[in-house]
């Protein structure tokens, strides 16, 4: 993906879909439910994650990085909990 191509907001978006989709498998798996994006389990998450954070890098961008350790607790987002920058 040519992410050099896209915005500021549009990389921050992208990003924040990775966390959201994270956390909403977290969730489903802490209650003992089957994932519904499998994120953990597909690779191509993490890199496209990884990608993201490289460009917001390269555009002197500040984001929090996705913590991806399994053994936090699960909480999934709600757009009143999200911060602007």
């Amino acid at each position: 993906m040519n992410y050099q191509a896209f915005t500021n907001d549009s990389l921050r978006m992208m990003y924040q879909g990775v966390r959201g989709a994270l956390a909403v498998d977290d969730a489903l798996k802490a209650q003992g439910q089957e994932t519904r994006f499998r994120v953990r389990e597909t690779p191509d998450w993490k890199q496209h994650a990884a990608d993201l954070e490289t460009e917001m890098l390269k555009r002197g961008m500040l984001f929090e990085v996705i913590d991806w350790s399994e053994d936090l607790p699960a909480e999934v987002p709600r757009p009143s909990d999200e911060t602007r920058s």
